[in-house]
């Protein structure tokens, strides 16, 4: 069985992209604190991808420092660059879900600064 359920922030902003063919995608990486450990800053950083409609929500609802819970799968590759062969390793994303509350009500507006803050009621 291959399954990975990660919850963290997103480390850069999700930017949507599309292959030659016209299929959607995006990457990034996550940033997700170790339970455990001693070092109480210790986090690890993972790779993920996501594709067609997964991609576009994910580009349209969050942004950099959004927290996101994602299951996927991992998937292993390797490409060759500058002589040296490097080994790569991506969690593909089957499902997503909102973990942080903050912004989950609305797809993000690029063209708008204000702030979303708490309502006082």
């Amino acid at each position: 069985m291959n399954k990975t359920i990660l919850s963290g922030n997103l480390t850069r902003e999700p930017e949507l992209r599309y292959t030659q063919n016209g299929k959607a995608y995006v990457r990034f990486s996550l940033a997700v604190k170790r339970p455990f450990s001693k070092d109480k800053d210790a986090v690890d950083f993972f790779n993920l991808v996501a594709w067609d409609k997964t991609a576009e929500f994910i580009a349209n609802y969050f942004n950099k420092g959004s927290k996101i819970l994602v299951e996927g799968r991992l998937q292993t590759s390797s490409y060759e660059k500058d002589g040296v062969k490097v080994n790569a390793v991506d969690v593909l994303i089957e499902n997503v879900e909102f973990a942080d509350s903050k912004h989950a009500d609305k797809p993000k507006d690029n063209n708008n600064d204000s702030d979303d803050g708490d309502y006082p009621f």
